[in-house]
């Protein structure tokens, strides 16, 4: 019998994009239900009670929410190729680089953003993006040749902040700071895998705009 797989997103939620890359490394064929986040569905809040939020996989009637624990439970169930790496201990470093995103990286972008560019604000996210630059060591990807746990948590940063930064028009993540985060970044959206789960630039674009008063 057939695994039945349902997501519960939002098309243009980088969370539930992240959910989505990670289905298609698999192949895993799945039916992807859109939630109307200013009128969330019962099934949404019955699925993810404690939070109501997006993405919720469904597995043959199973549950699984919050993006990175949901991409952590496709690798452990589907084999195929791997989002975290069989060593225990490159295992536990993905994890911290991929919780550091989450609680350090991602907020202080947004406060950057937020601020419409103000320099504080912007040389605080730029100190976080700093570590990613690092880390990433001359490799192609987080993981090395291929994509990871990381590359994925990290998939706001690649596609959705450049977005940001042409409605608001000003620069965060600048090529001459960070060479190998803007090499990351085309590499990271030219994958066929996660090309086909963004949406289009123009719509992003427009969406900031309306959100930051640039419209």
């Amino acid at each position: 019998m057939a695994d039945e797989v349902k997501l519960y997103g939002f098309r243009g939620s980088p969370y539930g994009c992240r959910v989505e890359i990670a289905l298609n490394l698999k192949g895993i064929e799945y039916e992807f239900i859109q939630e109307d986040l200013s009128d969330k569905s019962a099934d949404l809040i019955k699925y993810n009670p404690v939070h109501k939020k997006i993405p919720v996989l469904m597995h043959n009637g199973k549950p699984i929410s919050e993006s990175l624990v949901v991409v952590e439970y496709i690798d452990d169930v589907w084999k195929g190729v791997p989002i975290l790496p069989r060593d225990a201990h490159e295992k536990a470093r993905a994890r911290f680089w991929a919780k550091f995103i989450d609680d350090k990286c991602i907020p202080a972008v947004f406060k950057a953003l937020g601020s419409h560019g103000q320099e504080q604000a912007v040389a605080e996210a730029q100190e976080q993006l700093q570590f990613l630059e690092n880390e990433l060591k001359g490799n192609k990807f987080f993981g090395g040749d291929n994509i990871n746990l990381v590359d994925i948590s990290a998939t706001y940063l690649a596609y959705w902040l450049g977005g940001a930064e042409e409605a608001i028009g000003i620069k965060v993540l600048t090529k001459d700071k960070f060479p190998k985060l803007t090499e990351w970044c085309e590499n990271f959206v030219n994958c066929q895998t996660v090309k086909d789960t963004l949406i289009p630039r123009e719509i992003l674009v427009a969406f900031y705009k309306k959100r930051f008063g640039k419209a």
